[in-house]
């Protein structure tokens, strides 16, 4: 399935049913009287995050989605049937906003969160509801309310638990076949991965969520190479694994070039929990990067695996703790009492 992440679309919900004008004419019925239903309301339109799905891709080929107009009231005081409602289904992570794609309408999340993005028009009354004592015959009725349509923008961020960064052919994508049951496409070449690759990682009874990233190279926040659109995919990460080719020349100026393009890039990316590791670990001396990052740097090799279980240890810990915190945060707080 391709990837998409971003996708624009039109919605419409549906008109109100118009109410409808008529009259009681049967034989043993002496007065008779208005007899006229309403109409049915227009159908809503919802967003709902599920689950099993990953990409925007539906939203490539479905640019409409309009929901059911409301039927119009018929005789016998029948109100008509409400118009059907459009559920769009989105992945979890799927933000939507105006057509400017600035303003932001809706966040969704968790799975099954749902927001009613448009509301249908309501039906019309039929004449039957006009009816008083001194009008005794009304021969009007409402049409239905228009429904509602705008353009809406959505964006998909990617829920993972830690994000894998790096200058292209830094190994992320070996390192995240080797970690996980993900197999993301490898070669000897720049740019491989096109698209974020997520693997589910399970070190020491914890489970999380790993996500490589496509590389960045200086300047990607002008669009530079792939630019930093997929960046967005990180915000939601606890924690991120900075990785860094060990057989370059210049280490560190690698390291403060990623690090300069995510403070250029914002949104709190650079200030989340950064692990750094040297990949590609055959004889590499990485005190020059100790002293750029001013932290640790993990030592591995993706291919044989050395250092690996050192660095999902670390992920776990950090992960485990803000995980801890989300779960602090959430807990309702308890009045006092005797």
């Amino acid at each position: 399935m391709k990837f998409l992440d971003v996708a624009k679309v039109y919605v419409q919900s549906g008109n109100g049913g118009n109410g409808c004008v008529a009259f009681r004419r049967e034989k043993f019925i002496e007065y008779g009287g208005p007899w006229g239903g309403n109409g049915g309301k227009g159908g809503d339109v919802w967003v709902e995050a599920v689950d099993n799905l990953n990409t925007l891709i539906d939203y490539r080929f479905q640019q409409h989605v309009r929901a059911r107009n409301g039927e119009g009231g018929m005789g016998k005081e029948m109100t008509g049937a409400n118009g059907q409602d459009a559920v769009m289904k989105v992945p979890v992570g799927t933000q939507i906003y105006e057509e400017d794609g600035e303003k932001l309408i809706a966040d969704l999340a968790t799975v099954g969160q749902r927001v009613k993005l448009l509301r249908g028009g309501n039906g019309g009354f039929g004449n039957a509801h006009f009816k008083s004592s001194t009008n005794q015959a009304p021969r009007n009725a409402n049409p239905g309310q228009p429904g509602e349509q705008k353009t809406v923008i959505l964006k998909l961020k990617l829920i993972a638990d830690a994000g894998l960064i790096g200058m292209p052919n830094a190994g992320k994508s070996t390192f995240l076949s080797r970690v996980s049951a993900a197999r993301p496409k490898i070669a000897d070449y720049p740019f491989t991965t096109l698209e974020p690759q997520l693997g589910v990682v399970r070190i020491d009874n914890t489970d999380f969520v790993l996500a490589d990233l496509p590389g960045l190279i200086e300047g990607a926040h002008e669009g530079v190479g792939l630019g930093d659109r997929f960046l967005g995919h990180a915000e939601r990460c606890n924690v991120i694994l900075h990785l860094i080719d060990g057989t370059q020349n210049a280490i560190a100026k690698s390291y403060k070039t990623i690090r300069a393009e995510l403070e250029a890039y914002g949104q709190g990316l650079a200030d989340k929990p950064e692990i750094v590791a040297l990949n590609k670990s055959d004889a590499i001396a990485s005190a020059a990067l100790e002293k750029a990052c001013g932290q640790k740097v993990f030592v591995i090799s993706g291919v044989s695996g050395d250092g690996v279980d050192e660095v999902l240890r670390a992920i776990a810990r950090e992960v485990v703790k803000r995980r801890q915190k989300k779960a602090v945060r959430k807990e309702p707080k308890r009045e006092w009492s005797p």
